[in-house]
């Protein structure tokens, strides 16, 4: 299945031009069966990249535009009264899908924000005290403007951490702006080949979750995290769940590049995207402190 996987990426590459990398980055928290948070200006490709990639998958896709008087129940859905057989029926909510895009989550209030964190972390909802199960593959894809911008709320630490990863897709290179303007008739994303099968995804994941971590590699990852713990130049430092988040990662990482085993490069490719948000870092200044453990810590041999 490797041969699929780099047809996903040269399909997904025509369609986000000249971001190779943030798309190997967003096909690896969707092998790590994690959720992904991108932080953007508008009009960057967000959207784009989210609904190109269910395309390829072949996964059902709903989006969720975020408003400040978006409700819990505009997500999850309601229970609604039939008088003709006088019971209440649950009627499902844009969440009950394989691909959910949060479009804009910052912009809605605490409350509505919250609502997803049962969502993702358990792969369920719950209404009126009664439990529905979500599909799989479950992947959220949230997206978010700079907190500089206006009428946002900071997405609160317990929901950051239910990210696995955190991308910005971040200005395109001339050329690849140039091919933009070149091709900018409408284009149908849904008519993208389906490159793998839900069963095959599956697989691919079963197959990632066996990839060899040596221990080397292991105490790599716990002397990175234990390197934020120690300092003080960060607002939180790294728990336990951001440890096995990295090597969950790095895993997928490998896997794309067509390894059954873990490298540390492949642990250096993946910490910014992973590690990044859960210290609290949000700009360029926060990247130049994340290279900056990877500089500290030393690489095993």
């Amino acid at each position: 299945m490797q041969s699929s996987v780099s047809a996903i990426i040269d399909d997904l590459s025509n369609v986000i031009f000249g971001k190779k990398q943030q798309i190997k980055l967003a096909l690896t928290c969707l092998f790590s069966e994690g959720h992904l948070l991108i932080e953007d200006l508008p009009g960057m490709g967000k959207t784009t990249l989210s609904h190109a990639l269910a395309a390829v998958l072949g996964l059902s896709y709903q989006r969720i535009q975020f408003t400040s008087d978006l409700l819990p129940a505009d997500i999850l859905g309601t229970n609604v009264f039939n008088s003709n057989e006088h019971s209440f029926s649950f009627h499902k909510g844009p969440i009950f899908s394989q691909v959910v895009l949060a479009d804009e989550i910052n912009r809605a209030g605490p409350k509505t924000q919250s609502a997803l964190l049962e969502a993702m972390e358990e792969q369920q909802v719950t209404v009126d005290g009664k439990k529905y199960s979500l599909p799989t593959p479950f992947f959220v894809i949230a997206t978010q403007n700079p907190l500089h911008q206006s009428g946002t709320y900071p997405l609160p630490e317990s929901q950051l951490d239910r990210f696995l990863m955190r991308i910005s897709l971040g200005f395109p290179p001339k050329e690849a702006e140039k091919r933009l303007l070149l091709n900018m008739q409408k284009r149908d994303y849904t008519q993208l080949p389906q490159r793998i099968t839900e069963q095959q995804l599956a697989q691919i994941q079963t197959q990632i979750s066996n990839i060899t971590l040596s221990n080397p590699v292991i105490d790599y990852i716990i002397e990175l995290v234990n390197y934020t713990r120690e300092s003080n130049n960060f607002a939180a430092s790294l728990s336990p769940r951001a440890s096995m988040a990295l090597a969950k990662a790095a895993k997928s990482w490998a896997y794309i590049d067509g390894r059954d085993f873990v490298m540390p490069e492949d642990v250096q490719a993946v910490f910014a995207s992973v590690c990044q948000h859960r210290l609290g870092l949000h700009n360029e200044s926060g990247e130049a402190q994340v290279m900056q453990i990877l500089k500290a810590v030393m690489v095993p041999v």
